[in-house]
């Protein structure tokens, strides 16, 4: 083995207590949480310097990630951030008050709205998203590509069990 690590230390300890377990999952789970942590972190730092909430990134750049004209409806951004329709009909109004999105009603259908992001909402999704993918990179610098995508594609596989 290379270098150990905090978590090496953690299994270290337990094997030493309870050699009668397998701790291989904390070897890799733990990892996990505390890389989560780092990024979290850093996810914070880049949205608080483009004037955004992590709640707002999320109903921001799916609204983004939509394409022109950057509109979607409530029932589409639940799907999206996975939460309940009472907090996106609050997070919803929250944003229209900050400029960042407007409700239109849906040209197809009179009796629905559409939410659409406004100029000031792409561009500061458009300045944390350069931001976030810099970062991100930046988080990752210690891992050659080839090790990036290896990594990608496993995180990929255990995502899908949780899926299925």
């Amino acid at each position: 083995m290379s270098e150990a690590d905090e978590v090496d230390r953690i299994v270290g300890a337990w094997n030493t207590q309870r050699p009668d377990l397998d701790f291989s999952p904390l070897e890799v789970l733990s990892r996990m949480d505390r890389l989560s942590r780092h990024l979290d972190r850093a996810r914070r730092e880049v949205f608080h310097r483009s004037d955004l909430e992590s709640w707002e990134w999320d109903v921001l750049s799916a609204l983004r990630r939509a394409g022109s004209p950057f509109q979607l409806s409530p029932k589409q951004l639940l799907q999206q951030t996975l939460v309940s329709s009472g907090t996106m009909t609050n997070r919803i109004d929250r944003l229209v008050e900050r400029g960042l999105v407007v409700r239109e009603a849906d040209p197809d259908d009179g009796r629905s709205v559409l939410v659409t992001l406004t100029d000031d909402g792409r561009l500061r999704v458009d300045a944390a998203i350069t931001r976030l993918v810099d970062a991100e990179a930046d988080l990752l610098r210690a891992l050659p590509r080839g090790d990036r995508d290896r990594l990608a594609a496993l995180l990929r596989k255990l995502s899908l069990s949780f899926d299925a």
